[in-house]
């Protein structure tokens, strides 16, 4: 599993990052808000180790703007701020679980292992729906505005992975990794003929846009 840890602290940082690849998971460490924003959008992660005070931000901004995105992988706050007041914040705005520094690193590496067995066994929705569009997962079907279309396993694979993703920007390597399980080569156009054919499928002629190009970054699903 792949877990991105943000920490200004270098030393901080370093000592969490090898603690969990100690325990086999893939860790990847940036330590400024900028950097964190580009790691998500370059590549899946499972869980997020995220410090508040970054020198070019807040760590709360940070994790609002990703649960606005619909980044909804765990999130384990890591920060000096130990008030009741910013554990409440922290939480409301989406963290799944608080740790105030100083720390023991057994402790955090437990708290994220705890994270990812709770969010890996709990239930999945069955049933997707955006804008019309609607997505059964135990029936394989998918309609459009009440009328079945017909999909091939790799297009119904991209299709839902937009659907579990609804208003974030995916990235064309965060798209290959999931739907073809390959790094992508940006000189080929594979991604984006397939997404050409989601649009044939669910824009029928009049009716409203449901994917947008985000010039350099990737897909979004409106």
């Amino acid at each position: 599993m792949k877990i991105l840890v943000v920490e200004d602290e270098r030393k901080v940082g370093q000592f969490v990052a090898q603690a969990l690849s100690e325990q086999s998971y893939t860790s990847r460490l940036v330590g400024t808000a900028a950097a964190a924003r580009d790691a998500l959008a370059d590549s899946p992660y499972d869980a997020v180790v995220l410090d508040l005070g970054l020198p070019d931000g807040d760590g709360l901004e940070l994790l609002r703007e990703w649960r606005m995105s619909g980044f909804n992988e765990p999130v384990l706050i890591l920060s000096a701020r130990d008030a009741v007041s910013d554990r409440i914040q922290g939480l409301n705005l989406g963290a799944d679980d608080y740790l105030p520094k100083p720390f023991s690193v057994d402790e955090l590496v437990a708290r994220v292992r705890s994270l990812l067995r709770r969010h890996s066994s709990a239930p999945r929705a069955t049933v997707l729906e955006r804008n019309g569009v609607r997505m059964d997962l135990l029936g394989r079907n998918v309609t459009l505005e009440g009328a079945a279309v017909e999909f091939t396993n790799r297009e119904y694979a991209l299709l839902e992975l937009f659907m579990q993703n609804a208003g974030r920007v995916l990235t064309r390597t965060l798209i290959a990794e999931k739907v073809w399980e390959a790094s992508y080569d940006m000189e080929t156009n594979l991604i984006d003929v397939y997404v050409r054919r989601l649009r044939r499928k669910l824009e029928p002629d009049g009716s409203a846009p449901r994917f947008k190009t985000v010039r350099g970054s990737g897909y979004q699903m409106l």
